[in-house]
């Protein structure tokens, strides 16, 4: 019989777009089961691919702006913009990301989040009510230092002078606001990770290694980032730093949270309320989603793990598609319970090399396998 399937995966990190992901899973399943019904929900939980997902699902214009990637080069960066609502949608990494820099050519002390300041500045122009924002992906680890300067804040050193560096924060004595401005949007800053700013959970032991950081620099970045804390509580009456979601994206939530009063909400759950996903869950067969890999972290609160979970609550069997997959962790970790079935491109198929080396040659053939031998023994 055929059957409503609803293919809604995250990105393939590195490869592969969740837009993408979804085609290629669609292309893969109808060559093996062409009646079936298809339903393609790309999804984001607030890092790559953000604005796309989030565009697709509100039907927006997509615009330019000209800023500066994390290395102050010049670029063309997208953002997307609802004159329905009011709503403008930035995604960090489309500005700052780390994908958008070569690899091993910048450090992270000489990289900041002061492009974001342009976009912000574009969607309070054109007169956004609301801006939503995606940080996942980021190359920078500054507290939302860099941003917060470009829109007029001033970071001052103990003889008075303006503070330019992440880097040098660890001399930060006093920190000025900007006139007011006459209009802002309202800022709901989409989250993937719920790490506090400081500390062994925080910012920089967790994620700056991702982003260069070597174990020998975290206590100066630490103490750079700490001396911003102490001065944002001082001086602003604000104490952020321990909030779940601060050390998101190097800091920037903390810096968003404290300098332009944003709220914090779980990029997934953000997807989740516009894509009406529990609705769709209810009304499909079948679940397909998938990720690069599925291992321990995926029901650490990421997308992909969320999917499976709430096919387990409305009793609707989800398929887990994945780059490569982990066995030993996903026994170690009770993860084969909360699908109904996973496969991984690797080792189901070929090697990790492979795997990603050619994601749009193997995962068609990965879905096309699995949808043959659907339903198939658990």
């Amino acid at each position: 019989m055929p059957l409503n399937v609803l293919i809604v995966p995250d990105k393939f990190k590195g490869t592969l777009t969740a837009r993408a992901a979804a085609e290629l899973i669609a292309a893969g399943w109808h060559e093996a089961r062409p009646e079936d019904k298809l339903d393609l929900l790309p999804m984001s939980d607030g890092g790559d691919g953000f604005g796309e997902v989030l565009s697709l699902l509100l039907k927006v214009e997509k615009l330019t702006v000209s800023t500066l990637d994390a290395a102050h080069r010049p670029q063309q960066a997208p953002w997307w913009w609802d004159p329905d609502t009011g709503t403008a949608i930035i995604e960090s990494a489309r500005i700052i990301g780390l994908a958008l820099l070569p690899a091993n050519k910048f450090h992270p002390f000489d990289l900041d989040t002061f492009g974001l300041g342009a976009a912000l500045k574009a969607a309070a122009d054109i007169g956004a009510r609301h801006c939503l924002m995606g940080i996942g992906g980021s190359a920078t680890n500054d507290g939302g230092f860099g941003v917060a300067r470009s829109l007029g804040w001033r970071f001052l050193d103990e003889h008075e002078q303006p503070i330019e560096q992440w880097r040098q924060l660890s001399s930060l004595q006093r920190i000025c606001p900007p006139a007011p401005a006459e209009k802002s949007p309202q800022l709901l800053v989409a989250v993937d990770v719920r790490n506090p700013l400081l500390g062994a959970a925080g910012a920089t032991r967790v994620y700056g290694p991702q982003k260069g950081l070597r174990p020998e620099e975290f206590e100066h970045a630490e103490k750079c980032l700490s001396r911003l804390a102490e001065v944002v509580e001082r001086d602003l009456r604000l104490d952020a730093a321990a909030e779940p979601g601060a050390g998101a994206a190097g800091g920037l939530g903390f810096g968003l949270r404290c300098f332009f009063n944003a709220r914090f909400e779980s990029g997934f759950n953000l997807f989740a309320r516009y894509a009406r996903l529990q609705e769709r869950i209810r009304a499909t067969q079948l679940v397909l989603t998938g990720e690069g890999a599925i291992d321990t972290s995926t029901l650490m609160g990421k997308g992909v793990g969320e999917i499976a979970r709430l096919c387990l609550e409305a009793k609707v069997p989800c398929i887990g598609l994945a780059g490569t997959v982990r066995n030993s962790e996903l026994m170690e970790q009770g993860l084969e319970h909360s699908f109904t079935r996973v496969f991984g491109i690797a080792p189901h198929l070929t090697t990790p090399e492979l795997a990603v080396r050619d994601p749009g040659v193997w995962l068609p053939r990965l879905a096309a396998e699995v949808a043959r031998n659907w339903p198939g023994p658990r």
